[in-house]
């Protein structure tokens, strides 16, 4: 299959699942017409059995996981009446394990239909340094969380219908600041709701209710929004919002018109990275090892999804107005090089967001990757278990990388030293515009350390 055949049927894919069709949120017929307060849940006590917790968190960089940044993971059940009927379902709160280090700041998020928290995956680094906690509400993805645990699950139960009433009561749950239940003795400051391609949507189509739900005190419930992996058009609303596309939007039709706006009730930001692909191709555990054609990018997706939520955390929080940035040029294949991007002489992207990777590049980053031909013999679980469709979708989702020649390298850099040297000149200037965050200078200089010629 031709690479622009995948990208057509992914980003069709990706628009579908997403319920996206060309990016208009359809506000829900069964809203309240003016701002009304939602219930709070029943919450249970900590859940530990019986048997073993579906973890939705299994793509964390090596060495950066919970326990690296003495961070704890608790389950607890919910449950209530949404939409006039009854559902029940779980909330896994991940936290500094001491209270002093919460910084009043939480990052929640629906779970993916594909059974992941990805938003806390993109941004744990960043995340756990600075002391955040994230919430994973289990909104889709439903039946493989009971098929993990029937005894412990069987009750489970959502309804499409209920989906953002349910978000907004759980939401309420969480910023309000009661001494029992997963915030207990923690007081939350501000709180955003992110989501990455399918929660993406599922955020999208929450922003009607976001309009009208409030907590029983009648305060928002969520400060900020962060789509990514997306290109809707998205209405505006009363509270900042950090739109995050990725190449394979900028690369197909799914990719917004929206310019940045800064007045009341139309705070936006869209920041576009080259170099970044629709999910993360470095440490997704279902792309190792790689079943597609090419070599998986190594771009740090989570170096940069966090650089988009730290302005948001910094608008909602403090008021500081984060700095736009330009879009990544498009050329509509005007060199009918296969791609609408416009770019530079090493094959990657011109504009967006600047990195190290693309300005000091020692390879190209490209969109979509494409399955091997062949199941590789020894595949992730993931991709065993779903077979030649699973290495399909994965590869149309990832991003690819094709390093520059020895000889390419030399001729740019003269020696190791040289390039290193202009990787950190790059990346200085990149932490002092607030385009890089010092939490992964280390991660960003050592992939240069090891870069051979």
């Amino acid at each position: 299959m031709k690479i622009l055949t995948v990208l057509a049927v992914v980003v069709a894919v990706v628009a579908t699942v997403s319920g996206q069709g060309r990016g208009q949120a359809v506000a829900p017929s069964n809203l309240p017409e003016n701002p009304t307060p939602v219930a709070f849940p029943a919450v249970s006590e900590q859940v530990t059995g019986p048997g073993t917790m579906y973890e939705s968190v299994q793509s964390l960089a090596p060495g950066k996981g919970l326990s690296n940044f003495n961070y704890a993971e608790k389950e607890y059940f919910v449950s209530g009446t949404a939409n006039g009927r009854p559902y029940k379902t779980r909330v896994v709160v991940r936290r500094p394990i001491d209270n002093t280090r919460f910084n009043g700041l939480v990052l929640a998020e629906p779970m993916h239909p594909s059974g992941s928290a990805h938003m806390f995956e993109f941004t744990s680094i960043y995340g756990m340094s600075t002391g955040y906690i994230a919430i994973d509400m289990l909104i889709g993805g439903m039946q493989q969380v009971i098929d993990h645990n029937p005894e412990r699950y069987k009750d489970f139960k959502i309804e499409p219908s209920q989906n953002n009433e349910v978000i907004a009561q759980i939401g309420a749950l969480i910023r309000s600041n009661q001494n029992s239940g997963p915030m207990a003795g923690l007081r939350v400051r501000k709180m955003i709701l992110a989501g990455t391609s399918a929660t993406a949507g599922t955020l999208i189509n929450y922003l009607p209710a976001h309009m009208v739900y409030r907590t029983p005190d009648m305060q928002r419930i969520f400060d900020g929004f962060m789509p990514t992996s997306n290109g809707s058009l998205i209405q505006k609303i009363d509270v900042p919002l950090v739109h995050v596309p990725t190449m394979l939007e900028v690369r197909g039709a799914n990719i917004t018109s929206r310019q940045d706006g800064d007045a009341p009730g139309d705070q936006y930001r869209v920041y576009e990275f080259p170099g970044i692909g629709h999910v993360d191709s470095r440490d997704n555990v279902r792309l190792i090892p790689n079943p597609c054609k090419y070599p998986t990018n190594q771009f740090p997706a989570q170096a940069f999804m966090s650089v988009a939520l730290h302005h948001l955390f910094q608008w909602v929080d403090k008021g500081i107005v984060p700095p736009s940035a330009d879009r990544i040029w498009k050329d509509r294949n005007e060199k009918n090089d296969g791609s609408p991007m416009v770019m530079d002489e090493h094959g990657n992207p011109r504009g967006g967001v600047r990195n190290t990777y693309v300005d000091v590049p020692t390879a190209s980053h490209n969109v979509p990757n494409e399955a091997a031909a062949e199941l590789i013999p020894n595949a992730s679980a993931y991709v065993a278990k779903g077979g030649m469709q699973a290495a399909r979708q994965m590869c149309g989702l990832a991003s690819y990388q094709i390093d520059l020649s020895k000889a390419e390298m030399k001729q740019l850099y003269g020696s190791k030293q040289n390039y290193r040297s202009k990787v950190e000149k790059r990346l200085t200037e990149l932490e002092k515009a607030g385009w890089s965050l010092p939490v992964y200078r280390e991660m960003i200089l050592g992939d240069a350390a090891r870069v051979e010629f």
